[in-house]
């Protein structure tokens, strides 16, 4: 490699940013707070709240506040609880090449950092971001390259994580080399698919994932040895091009639907069958999902729980069937229960098709077919899902996901402050940036005191 991730770590300036890459971080900015609103809702995020300010009491470093509430403790509490936040609705930017998830981590433990520095300005931020980011996006691609496991983003978001709030720390360069190591050592290497096979709020190890990083950083800055990072530095292909080229920007996805991106190719086709043959719910007798192997492991004809509905593929597009759109709404418990979505969840036969699995590396492919009641079959082209960037959700859609899921909770003049700050993050000064960070880091209207 042209430059060891640490020194690139140690190095980079904000300048070295492509304008490509600042527009990923502004939108993904932007998009993980509305994700963050609703999930600091749901069940997963009072828990994981809960849980967090009765262990991870604030100590000699410093106070962080946590995400869309308010409440003070650790650096690490703060970020375990934010990443457990934002990965209760699964909704938030990903990257398909490494199966996963960076931002929901990133995001609550850079925040975290920021709130206990106090003096980070937009600039430095998006540096921290980029970071993060690229890192954590490498290390998942080597991790999945040399591991026989399928790892939750928590393992390699760690290493991301580590390195971004080591170079915050202002830590030399073998103090970062370190701070990865201890973070992909200690980072969960749990299993994706048993999330998968068994739907539970587990999600995608985010919520230690980030607290795993941000803690090793601090163990590096004091000393504490833990290099090398076998992903950023035994698997040399992955890390070649380092700072010439940015997977951040090649490989950063946005959802427009909040569950398993996986069902999203699904989800596209059933709507497009919907509107092109203006169809009723009632016409259809039942579908056909032909899809990759690890999607038809989703499944969720009955979902019992939200986390169920997450990881299923029948029951959100029979969602999609019958109201013609998976949103806000449809995470509501009662959806569950709708009779006439569980009646075309149960008319739904998902199949392993090896051809689908043999090209769903990097992207998802599915095909959709519907056997209405006259006796017609009608099916959609294969394809996959929208929001990579070869098929990129438009600005105007990112704006309008974040005030579905953002106006409810925070009232709409917040989320419009909070829209209108983060489009242009980078370029705010300390203050404006310590707004921004209130903003997100403050309890809804009177939804709980901090």
């Amino acid at each position: 490699m042209t430059r060891a991730f640490h020194q690139f770590a140690a190095e980079l300036s904000y300048d070295d940013l492509p304008e490509a890459v600042l527009k990923v971080l502004r939108r993904s900015f932007l998009d993980t707070m509305g994700v963050a609103a609703i999930g600091s809702t749901t069940t997963m995020a009072l828990i994981a709240r809960d849980t967090a300010l009765a262990m991870f009491g604030a100590g000699t470093i410093g106070a962080s506040r946590i995400l869309m509430h308010g409440a003070r403790l650790s650096p690490a509490g703060a970020a375990m609880a934010g990443g457990f936040i934002i990965d209760s609705v699964d909704a938030h930017d990903g990257t398909s090449p490494c199966k996963g998830h960076a931002g929901s981590a990133v995001f609550p433990a850079l925040l975290a950092m920021g709130d206990i520095k106090d003096d980070i300005d937009g600039i430095e931020f998006a540096l921290l971001l980029a970071i993060a980011y690229e890192v954590s996006y490498r290390a998942g691609l080597a991790q999945h390259a040399t591991c026989p496991d399928y790892h939750t983003s928590g393992a390699w978001t760690a290493v991301g994580v580590a390195t971004a709030c080591a170079r915050a720390l202002d830590c030399s360069a073998d103090q970062i080399r370190h701070a990865a190591g201890i973070g992909e050592y200690h980072g969960p290497r749990s299993q994706m698919m048993r999330c998968i096979d068994h739907p539970t709020m587990l999600r995608d190890g985010v919520g230690w994932g980030a607290p795993s990083g941000i803690t090793a950083a601090f163990l590096a800055q004091r000393g504490f040895t833990g290099a090398p990072a076998l992903t950023c530095e035994e698997a040399p292909t992955f890390w070649e091009d380092l700072g010439m080229a940015w997977r951040l920007a090649e490989d950063t996805h946005y959802k427009p639907y909040p569950c398993c991106r996986w069902a999203h190719p699904a989800l596209d086709a059933a709507q497009e069958l919907m509107r092109d043959h203006d169809l009723h719910h009632s016409q259809i007798e039942r579908v056909e999902i032909r899809t990759f192997h690890n999607a038809t492991r989703l499944a969720g004809h009955q979902p019992k729980t939200p986390d169920e509905f997450a990881y299923a593929i029948a029951f959100p597009v029979a969602a999609m069937i019958v109201r013609g759109q998976v949103g806000v709404p449809e995470l509501a418990e009662e959806t569950l229960r709708d009779p006439d979505i569980v009646n075309i969840s149960k008319a739904t036969e998902l199949i392993d098709d090896d051809h689908f699995t043999a090209i769903s590396d990097g992207k998802r492919w599915a095909q959709v077919a519907f056997y209405l009641r006259d006796g017609r079959r009608v099916e959609a082209a294969p394809r996959t899902p929208r929001g990579d960037t070869d098929l990129p959700l438009s600005d105007t859609e990112i704006s309008e996901k974040f005030h579905l899921f953002a106006d409810p909770v925070l009232g709409p003049a917040r989320a419009h402050e909070i829209e209108t700050l983060a489009i242009e993050f980078d370029q705010l000064s300390r203050a404006d940036f310590a707004r921004l960070r209130d903003l997100c880091l403050s309890p809804p209207p009177g939804a709980y005191s901090s």
